[in-house]
């Protein structure tokens, strides 16, 4: 990848190919309510839905007010940082993936919270929007 690509970018694509090991889907950027953005959201071969917070420092981690508010949009919770980042600064009750742009690794599954099943229908339907919308918008730009 090239270098206009930020850091925090560069793990959420080690993140997506890693996810895709496991039969996963993933788009990066993903908005699941008004104000919250999940850095990588991965839905599964059986639909469970995975966030991912890819975080590239220190500083990255420490300025993140919002991520218990993502807690309730997906089935686990993971953590992607890079081989240098001070991983006792994340939460023990979350998951752990170490990441770089060509992969990653899960270090701790998090804790599985099964989603209600109204809300993992809208997400799973505003997943496949959100999906299609990015790949038309690749097709043509123009639309």
């Amino acid at each position: 990848m090239s270098d206009f690509h930020q850091p925090g970018q560069l793990l959420a694509r080690g993140v997506c190919r890693h996810l895709s090991g496991y039969g996963f889907v993933a788009v990066e950027e993903f908005s699941p309510t008004r104000g919250l953005r999940i850095d990588v959201m991965g839905l599964g071969p059986k639909g469970e839905l995975w966030v991912i917070e890819c975080k590239s420092s220190r500083a990255d981690f420490q300025s993140d007010t919002k991520w218990q508010g993502y807690l309730e949009w997906g089935d686990r919770y993971f953590w992607a940082v890079d081989m240098d980042f001070p991983t006792d600064l994340l939460p023990a009750n979350t998951g752990l993936m170490i990441a770089d742009q060509y992969g990653a690794e899960i270090m701790r599954m998090g804790p599985e919270t099964k989603l209600p099943a109204a809300r993992r229908r809208v997400l799973t339907h505003k997943f496949a929007t959100y999906a299609a919308r990015r790949l038309q918008a690749l097709r043509d730009p123009q639309l």
